[in-house]
């Protein structure tokens, strides 16, 4: 018997909107009360890909959500466990032998629509009532609506993947996230144009957001900073074969900051990616980039 109490989340949480939001709140309130570790359970994979055989992009990889739980709802410990595990496992046996022998849970909160166990076969009234068995706390929360629409991670996908920023961080709750370590770009922000610059990849299954120009902000070392962001090809370049990659065109900051953490926050997409004719057009049009983003920042409350 494990002999830490928690009270755990469950759920994928993917993107962590808030729809998660109110089940990890729910969570934080129950563990202050039972003096219990507030945590929330995730899987490695996404559900739905692996069920279905489809390519369903992660909005956040397990990292960003691991900080963004913690980050905006106090969550003391996030488990990651594999699905493939999980999904052969009967559902009274994920209750019995994983939630209370091997995690100690005295509560659990679970979204209307949380199925698990082999086949799917436990959801929230199963999940339910097996906890009154048990004596263990159970608060199963309903659908989250924004603006009348339900909160969703297929929802904030569509939006993210059409550049749509300002809305998809309205259904998050938060800006959109993207954390990496910087690697060493081509040098043509610093040198051509100006700027010094942070490269960063996109984890391999998480979504890329619409080709384009976004107001961003980077937090480094300690440090925040505005930034104009592409996120593409490169189309006037023409030196990564066809890759994505974002770029940060850091503002009012002097420094090389390769091989630093950064975590960079989209906020707004300022335009389409597009071909300039020359080195020289491109760096005016970033210069208007940069003053847009400072106009922007300047009027958030």
């Amino acid at each position: 018997m494990n002999s830490t109490k928690r009270v755990i989340a469950l759920g994928f949480f993917d993107g962590v909107h808030l729809g998660h939001g109110a089940l990890l709140r729910a969570v934080a309130a129950a563990a202050d009360r039972l003096n219990a570790s507030a945590c929330a359970f995730t899987f490695d994979r996404s559900p739905t890909a692996v069920i279905t055989g489809q390519s369903v992009p992660l909005i956040s990889s397990v990292e960003d959500r691991i900080w963004l739980m913690r980050r905006y709802y106090g969550i003391q410990e996030v488990i990651v466990a594999s699905f493939d595990a999980m999904q052969r496992m009967d559902w009274q046996d994920f209750i019995l032998q994983y939630l209370v022998r091997d995690l100690g849970v005295v509560h659990v909160v679970a979204g209307h629509d949380f199925h698990f166990g082999y086949m799917g076969k436990g959801n929230p009234e199963r999940l339910k009532a097996k906890c009154a068995e048990l004596g263990i706390g159970c608060d199963i929360i309903g659908r989250v609506e924004q603006d009348g629409i339900t909160v969703s991670s297929t929802y904030i996908r569509t939006l993210i993947a059409q550049g749509e920023m300002e809305r998809a961080n309205q259904f998050l709750g938060h800006p959109h996230t993207l954390t990496d370590r910087v690697v060493h770009g081509k040098k043509i922000g610093s040198s051509t144009l100006g700027f010094p610059t942070v490269n960063l990849t996109i984890p391999s299954r998480v979504i890329v957001p619409a080709y384009g120009v976004y107001a961003t902000r980077v937090w480094f070392d300690g440090q925040c900073r505005c930034a104009v962001t592409n996120v593409g090809i490169r189309p006037t370049v023409e030196d990564n074969d066809g890759r994505v990659t974002v770029e940060g065109f850091i503002l009012d900051f002097d420094g090389d900051l390769y091989g630093h953490q950064v975590r960079m926050e989209f906020f707004k997409h300022l335009r389409p990616e597009q071909k300039f004719l020359s080195m020289q057009a491109l760096s005016d049009e970033i210069r208007r980039n940069a003053q847009q983003t400072r106009d922007y920042f300047r009027q958030l409350p």
